[in-house]
């Protein structure tokens, strides 16, 4: 009896097996993915892509003036931004100036941020890009798999930075690259599995490639890779990555380390229980490769930046002190409406108490805030010709009852 070949699409040539849905047609096929494509390529206008516009200067700015300017924005972490101030400095002053006239091959210090949620470091990578003016993208490591499994593969990154330079390759490769939550791909042991880890140590893998310097083939339109695709080129040896995460239960590894408990550190049970910066700014390689990344990601990320757990008061600051402070956002909102909105100092200790007591730090400010406002922002808009301005008291946020 005669075998039975596998279907397979007409345009890319993959199996049947291989693809989500295979759609049939009177002797031919066609795959998802070749769908997606051809329905991109139709309702984009058959446009050709831009020709790439050079000769654009990155704004170098001095260490003092980076970290005056993250001053603006986020409030404490001076160390971590001084880090980050040199870092950057060093980067985009290596871009700028021919290496061939120094004979020296000067490489990228890539930076990974280490702290609790809500502490800003992913704030502190878009306020880079902005202060820089070069395109930044931002990438979810723990949505990322290796290529061919189900997931978003770690080229799209590139991708998703080539769309935030409106398809400018020659800036694409001048931009800033974020990757969070970067502890939560780590691997689950020391020693090397013999079993595929395609969300954890393969991730690893593939993101080594482009955060070291490479020319990586992207998909154009995203998707998995096909092979009559045409791909386009990036090179990412000039492009800055910064990576952030918890890595809770890091401090352990580095008291193990130094052979003392936390007792040793500080007799202060409360502290204890909540991040200790103090430990994990003494990290080092070898406590990352013992929480779970492999050795060589580890060597790409040169500097570490350790960011400080926020308290009260510093929390009672986010809310006045930076450019985009809430309190400035939401005066500006009810501002459109011709309200005036005040807010009691009482009232936002108040706010500052319940961020704390939820522990995540500047993220839950913005939680609260929309919750305690949510009444307000409903009412006003109607009301707004019957009074001119409103004011947020201790009362209010525990009462919701709001003084005109």
């Amino acid at each position: 009896m005669k075998e039975e070949k596998e279907a397979r699409c007409s345009f890319c040539g993959i199996p049947q097996s291989r693809s989500m849905k295979l759609i049939a047609g009177p002797g031919v096929y066609i795959c998802d993915e070749c769908t997606k494509t051809a329905y991109n390529l139709i309702f984009s206008g058959g446009e050709t892509p831009k020709p790439p516009i050079s000769g654009k200067k990155i704004k170098l700015l001095t260490p003092v003036e980076i970290k005056g300017k993250l001053d603006e924005y986020i409030i404490s972490q001076d160390t971590a931004k001084k880090k980050l101030a040199v870092a950057v400095y060093n980067h985009y002053k290596r871009i700028s100036h021919n290496q061939n006239l120094t004979k020296v091959d000067i490489r990228k210090s890539n930076v990974l941020l280490i702290g609790p949620t809500g502490t800003g470091k992913t704030l502190l990578a878009e306020t880079l890009a902005k202060i820089l003016d070069v395109p930044f993208a931002m990438a979810d490591a723990t949505t990322l798999t290796e290529a061919g499994y189900v997931g978003e593969d770690v080229e799209n990154i590139l991708l998703k930075l080539y769309q935030a330079a409106g398809e400018n390759k020659e800036l694409t490769e001048k931009g800033i690259i974020y990757i969070d939550e970067l502890d939560k791909i780590s691997r689950k042991s020391e020693n090397t599995s013999i079993t595929r880890d395609v969300s954890g140590e393969g991730v690893q893998q593939a993101l080594l490639k482009i955060v070291e310097g490479t020319v990586a083939n992207v998909p154009p339109l995203g998707g998995r890779k096909h092979p009559y695709q045409e791909f386009l080129k990036i090179d990412t040896r000039n492009i800055l990555f910064i990576a952030g995460g918890a890595f809770v239960g890091l401090e352990k590894i580095i008291t193990r380390r130094l052979k003392k408990n936390l007792i040793g550190f500080s007799n202060n049970k409360e502290k204890n229980r909540h991040f200790r910066s103090d430990i994990c700014e003494q990290v080092q390689t070898d406590d990352l490769i013992r929480y779970g990344l492999i050795p060589e990601l580890v060597g790409r990320f040169s500097v570490t930046g350790v960011l400080n757990e926020l308290d009260k008061e510093q929390l009672y600051r986010i809310l006045l002190e930076p450019k985009d402070a809430i309190t400035k956002q939401f005066k500006a909102l009810f501002k459109m409406d011709g309200v005036d909105l005040e807010f009691s100092k009482e009232a936002l200790e108040k706010i500052t108490e319940q961020a704390s007591d939820r522990g995540v730090g500047a993220r839950g400010l913005r939680a609260i805030f929309e919750e305690i406002m949510l009444d307000l922002m409903f009412e006003i808009p109607s009301k707004k010709d019957q009074l001119s301005k409103v004011l947020i008291d201790g009362d209010f946020i525990k009462d919701k009852k709001w003084i005109a």
